[in-house]
């Protein structure tokens, strides 16, 4: 090995006007070759700010130097990835990081849309028929919502509460003018017992139901 041997080294990445940075090992072809990296979801950056790189370790030439230097490559990314903003890597040992992982799925629901698989490849009849099945089998097995107990349902309410509050999913997305509106609707509702033909609204029924001793479920909408 010269001088002038194309290397094997370990890098970083850093940008002048903002505090990003990225790791990465590389392999030359020949001697000092110019390299910035492979990001891909974060091309952006490369593209908007001045990168400036530091070779961080050289290691020889070999397949054994190669191993070695994605090993330390490794160890550089880990203690930052998926918990250091700064950090651009999007990858590390395999493991894919939240963003990319997020943008992923994204592009492979759409694909999946496109090309009519899984759940997209069944009719809508198809679909009732075996959301059906799954009703069936979930009362066989005794599983799924409708089964626990109204102790279970609390308690499963209360665990998911903080988390739901944190995400603002179901009710705590909506402003207050969305949550009077929805009110509004479902007041104006209109519910039939079955068993005995009593009209009201969904609240009014249900309390209906519950004073003699009537399965709640036992409703028909009819406005």
């Amino acid at each position: 090995m010269t001088l002038q041997s194309p290397r094997i080294y370990t890098y970083k990445i850093t940008f002048g006007e903002v505090p990003y940075y990225y790791y990465g090992v590389h392999k030359e072809r020949r001697f000092d070759e110019e390299y910035w990296g492979s990001p891909e979801t974060n091309k952006w950056c490369w593209e908007l700010y001045n990168p400036k790189k530091q070779i961080l370790e050289i290691f020889p030439f070999t397949d054994e130097g190669w191993i070695e230097a994605n090993k330390v490559e490794q160890r550089l990314i880990k203690p930052v990835f998926n918990t250091d903003k700064w950090c651009l890597n999007e990858s590390c040992a395999g493991t894919i990081s939240i963003k990319q992982a997020s943008i992923g799925g994204k592009r492979g629901g759409r694909k999946i849309v496109e090309l009519k698989l899984g759940i997209h490849r069944q009719t809508k009849e198809q679909r009732i028929q075996n959301g059906k099945k799954a009703i069936e089998k979930h009362r066989e097995l005794g599983v799924g919502v409708l089964y626990m107990t109204k102790k279970q349902r609390q308690d499963a309410a209360r665990k998911s509460l903080p988390t739901r509050r944190k995400l603002k999913v179901g009710i705590h997305g909506l402003t207050s003018e969305q949550l009077s509106e929805n009110a509004k609707k479902t007041n104006s509702q209109k519910w039939m017992c079955l068993e005995t033909g009593h009209i009201s609204n969904s609240g009014g029924l249900s309390n209906y139901q519950k004073a003699r001793g009537i399965d709640t479920s036992k409703r028909k909408r009819i406005e």
